[in-house]
């Protein structure tokens, strides 16, 4: 069998709503000469990244076209080191080396008839506990940036009555103002200590949620890198009797020293994973015992194959897995297979663009969790299909 061509779905599904917050999944379609396709995607839907994805999934495709897909291995070496930028990389080239990955698997699981979660092991969890994630900007298929405690109340409140028993807010990211990032409307940098009325708008919307859905709920508190080590540290005290599950990206992952600092001032387990590429990028974060939960995103960390290694690295130091999780119903799927698979898994990222229908109707098939949990899924390979009708509206690249 080999890879005749490749077809690359630049779906920006928010490009008309310039008022609005940009999502713009990018996915991948591999055809053989068997007539068996393969499903990808690029973990760049949101940011400033998108096009690079669509460039690099292109610039990568003579490295993959003519390779025979049963050899994922094969084909990821060459990827990394056979490109030159895959030896150094970034989020632009690992997501183009992911897509193409992703894809390859797929293809694999259809050709053996088997899921990929199969081909890895078997499964060591089934439904899979779930969270709902980024509530700060509410929790339904309408987009809503919070301000007042209240907002962060519903949100949790909605959450619950569909079932789920832990959930995930940025409570620093929307201003008191509304605007996106905490200092964002003064145009001020971000990484100074916080004053106290910066401390006490996080705290409170924590709090309003805490006594929203009382002690048995798990509340993750995720800061998107907003902060410096210090001021990591102070919020991390201002929390910390509301008892957080886990904190994520507290501060920059490029510095071991920070994160491992912070995660020693505080009793929160602490997490990153989505800007940290390949099990290189995840070693001196291990190994320096920074993380308590580690969450690297399949559509960026390398793919099926580098993410089960980078996963297999956690569970030596005692870390949990919760895969990051922000992109279209591809990303979800692939997460799935994975998460299916590691005796380390802790929870999966149920992400509030997942609920949107102008993601979920990327793919045939629209996974969702029941009563806050994921089912995975038995069909071969990933178990999802592109919507054509709805993919081919967007912009298509296609390259044999």
């Amino acid at each position: 069998m080999k890879v005749t061509r490749v077809e690359i779905f630049d779906c920006h599904v928010t490009k008309n709503d310039p008022q609005g917050p940009q999502f713009n999944p990018v996915l991948l379609r591999v055809h053989t000469d068997e007539g068996i396709t393969g499903l990808g995607e690029v973990g760049l839907a949101y940011g400033s990244a998108a096009k690079g994805a669509v460039g690099i999934l292109r610039d990568f495709a003579p490295f993959v076209i003519g390779s025979d897909p049963m050899n994922v291995e094969d084909c990821w070496e060459k990827l990394f080191r056979r490109t030159y930028w895959g030896m150094g990389g970034g989020p632009v080239v690992y997501g183009g080396i992911s897509a193409y990955d992703i894809a390859l698997w797929d293809i694999r699981g259809k050709k053996l008839n088997a899921p990929i979660w199969q081909l890895l092991g078997g499964k060591t969890n089934d439904n899979l506990r779930t969270y709902a994630s980024q509530i700060q900007f509410g929790w339904g298929d309408k987009h809503f940036m919070g301000t007042d405690p209240e907002h962060y109340a519903a949100a949790a409140k909605a959450a619950l009555a569909e079932g789920y028993d832990s959930l995930k807010v940025d409570p620093l990211q929307v201003g008191a103002d509304g605007y996106r990032g905490y200092r964002a409307s003064l145009k001020q940098h971000r990484f100074g200590l916080l004053y106290n009325h910066e401390v006490e708008m996080g705290a409170a919307r924590i709090r309003a949620i805490r006594e929203a859905v009382g002690p048995d709920v798990s509340i993750i508190c995720e800061i998107h890198s907003l902060l410096g080590t210090n001021s990591a540290m102070q919020f991390a005290k201002a929390i910390e009797p509301y008892d957080i599950f886990y904190y994520e990206e507290p501060t920059n992952p490029l510095n071991t020293k920070s994160l491992k600092k912070v995660s020693e001032h505080t009793r929160i387990p602490v997490a990153t994973g989505e800007r940290s590429y390949t099990r290189w990028g995840f070693r001196d974060l291990l190994e320096n015992q920074a993380l308590g939960v580690v969450q690297p995103d399949v559509c960026l960390v390398g793919g099926i194959t580098e993410c089960k290694k980078v996963c297999d690295m956690a569970n030596l130091y005692d870390a949990t897995v919760q895969i990051h999780v922000c992109g279209g119903p591809v990303s979800t799927a692939a997460a799935l297979q994975i998460e299916a698979v590691i005796p380390n898994f802790l929870i999966h990222e149920h992400h509030t663009w997942a609920l949107k229908q102008c993601v979920r109707e990327l793919c045939v098939n629209d996974y969702q969790p029941k009563n806050g949990k994921f089912e995975v899924p038995d069909a071969p390979g990933l178990g999802q299909e592109l919507n054509d009708e709805v993919c081919r509206s967007y912009l298509v690249h296609t390259i044999e």
